[in-house]
């Protein structure tokens, strides 16, 4: 007889309802819609992924941290390699997504580079820190994961490029160079502010950065176009 029924034996004895009794649920057991269970074992992953690193990184370890077996985690993710880059491409097209959001919130110049560079300290600053992924992978040496890295830095550099180019008519080469420098900056920054522990506030961090960077462009000559001259308006 085991200790449960001891327990139930003496409960009822005691006058306590059978009812009163419930069965422990573990998480495990919980059917979940594919989307949903595809975002909760992203979670767990990244969690992990983030903590020990790629290579140090268990299936059984993610599996276990999501609640549910290594079946359905491989049901998902048919390797360690997939989950990551899964990781690594959602969190790549949010960043692109923030930059693209911030070139495109106005069409003043000092304003679009100070909204870009504070793009980049949002995403290094966000819970769970994604950016270790998409910048400080140690898996960088896998070709699956040095393409999208590079692709991600190339895309918002050209995000950035095309502003240039639209008000300053630099050569294409030119404005991606530009582009490149001032989201390599970024991003670098960034990482430093927060590695550092984050003693200057953010929105301060990335003003002081964005000064840096105004100063910079806002030498190359802008393109006077109709209505937006000095005496437009």
């Amino acid at each position: 007889m085991t200790w449960i029924h001891l327990t139930l034996g003496r409960r009822l004895t005691e006058g306590t309802s059978p009812m009163a009794i419930r069965p422990v649920t573990r998480s495990r057991g919980l059917r979940l819609a594919r989307p949903a269970r595809r975002a909760q074992l992203l979670k767990a992953a990244q969690e992990v992924f983030v903590e020990s690193g790629y290579h140090a990184a268990a299936m059984d370890e993610i599996a276990d941290r999501a609640g549910v077996s290594k079946p359905v985690l491989y049901q998902h993710f048919p390797s360690k390699l997939d989950l990551y880059l899964a990781l690594v491409d959602q969190h790549s097209g949010e960043l692109l997504d923030l930059i693209r959001a911030a070139l495109a919130s106005t069409t003043e110049n000092k304003q679009r580079v100070a909204a870009t560079i504070a793009a980049y300290f949002e995403f290094v600053d966000r819970d769970g820190a994604p950016f270790r992924l998409v910048f400080e992978s140690d898996l960088a040496n896998e070709d699956a994961v040095r393409q999208r890295v590079d692709r991600v830095s190339q895309d918002s550099a050209e995000a950035i490029a095309g502003v240039i180019k639209e008000d300053t008519d630099l050569p294409d080469a030119e404005a991606h160079l530009l582009g490149m420098a001032l989201a390599g900056m970024a991003q670098i920054c960034a990482r430093f502010w927060l590695s550092q522990g984050s003693s200057i506030p953010r929105e301060e961090a990335a003003r002081l950065v964005a000064t840096l960077s105004w100063r910079g462009l806002g030498g190359f000559p802008k393109i006077e176009r109709e209505g937006s001259g000095p005496d437009a308006g």
